[in-house]
Order: structure tokens, then sequence, then C-alpha cells
């Protein structure tokens, strides 16, 4: 990891710098505040904000922390409470709008549907959030299907969920295999900006 720092990668007013790895892409016009970690070949999307700012009763601003092979689509919102951590393992698919807010883990191979709204909560490996579906205050287990505009916010609710099937993980898998694609892309075209100014 490497400090990374021009307008719209920037510290927090406790001096917490972003941390984001050389083979990530963050768009122009995404935020990244504070103590962020971004891990590589991570792509976020225009208009995403990634924030973490609050101090807890520490006095400390916990982490954000996104790991390898995500993407966070466009106009994502990703936040928390003072002095609770996100943390979103790797290969995890954001879709546009969504938001994330802590506490919450999100494991890997995971995905969370357009506009959805995910809330202290966990949830496992390959769990598949619909659009619209709202998640709070639960744990779910791996490969639960959240189907869209579900509400889902106590235990028992949490066992009459669906299972994610191969329609889903075959889905998911795309969309991640999409957007490792555009993060290439958009590093080339970085490139060649910075050799032809």
């Amino acid at each position: 990891m490497k400090k990374c720092l021009y307008n719209s990668v920037r510290p927090n007013p406790a001096g917490d710098q972003p941390r984001v790895d050389s083979t990530a892409y963050i768009d122009p016009t995404a935020q990244v505040i504070g103590k962020v970690e971004i891990g590589p070949a991570t792509f976020i999307g225009p208009n995403a904000v990634i924030r973490s700012d609050e101090t807890g009763e520490s006095g400390q601003v916990a982490s954000i922390v996104i790991g390898p092979e995500c993407n966070v689509q466009d106009g994502v919102i990703i936040h928390s409470l003072g002095g609770e951590t996100v943390t979103v393992g790797a290969r995890v698919s954001l879709a546009h709008g969504c938001v994330i807010h802590g506490p919450c883990r999100i494991a890997e191979d995971s995905f969370v549907g357009f506009r959805a709204v995910v809330f202290k909560a966990g949830l496992e490996s390959r769990t598949f959030i619909g659009a619209g579906a709202i998640v709070e205050g639960v744990e779910l287990p791996a490969g639960t299907l959240v189907p869209p505009g579900t509400v889902v916010n106590s235990p028992d609710m949490v066992w009459d969920l669906l299972r994610t099937g191969p329609a889903q993980y075959a889905f998911m898998d795309e969309v991640v295999a999409t957007n490792l694609k555009l993060v290439q892309g958009y590093k080339k075209l970085q490139g060649e900006e910075k050799n032809n100014s």
C-alpha cells in the first residue's frame, strides 16, 4: 500500500490518510476520505463516496477496509458510526447506489444489489443481496439469497431466506470479471494520459 493524495482522495479531520494500492483504480469523481484502505485491482466508480471520519469514544477513527478485486460502483456510499469498522472482503461487488453503513462486515465473493442498504450487519461469503433490499442488525450465513426489495431486520427472518444458486453465482463472477477488465482499461488510460502530458 502507498499513500495517495489528490483532490478526491484526502485526509479526515483527525489526519488519517487513505491508503490505496497502486493497482486500484479510483474515478476522479469518487471521494475517498480518511482511514480507508483499498486493495489491489479494486475499482471505485464515478461518484462513489467512501468516508471514514467519525471518532469513537476512544477518540480514534475506525477503518474502512476494502479488499482486493472488489468493485464499488457508481454512487455507492460507504460510511460508519464513530469507532465502528467496515470490512469488505475480496471480490465483493457493491452495485450502483447501494449504501453500506458500519458497523458492517461483508465476506468475500458477495454481491450487494442496486440501491440496497446494509447496516449493522454481517454477510458471510457468497451472499447475494437483491436490488432495493434492506439488511439491518442481522448475521447472514454463507450463500444466503435476499430477494429484491426484501427487508431483513431480525434473526428470525434469516432462516426463511433462500440460498444463492448457480444463476446468482454465475452473475456475481461475471460482475467481478467485468470490473477487473475495467480496472485494467482505466489504468492503461491513466498511463497514456501521463505519457501525453
